[in-house]
């Protein structure tokens, strides 16, 4: 087994919960009605995404630590 490290952004919803993306994973998307359930269907997600790339014998990419910030800018309407 190796451990394999992947970076979610996790974006709070209007109407409640939580949309997690995987960035290195295109089209790895998920959503948890908290942050724990959330984070533990991004994993699942995840999982299923790896066996779907091993089935197909495809690279599986990993991810380095980062970090995500949120800046303003001011936008002339």
């Amino acid at each position: 087994m190796k451990i394999c490290h992947y970076n979610l952004v996790f974006r709070e919803e209007p109407e409640g919960g939580f949309t997690v993306i995987v960035p290195s994973l295109p089209g790895c998307v998920t959503y948890g009605k908290t942050y724990e359930e959330a984070k533990k269907m991004a994993k699942d997600a995840i999982s299923g995404y790896i066996k779907s790339l091993k089935k197909h014998k495809e690279k599986i990419p990993v991810d380095r630590p980062a970090f995500l910030t949120l800046t303003e800018v001011k936008v002339a309407i």
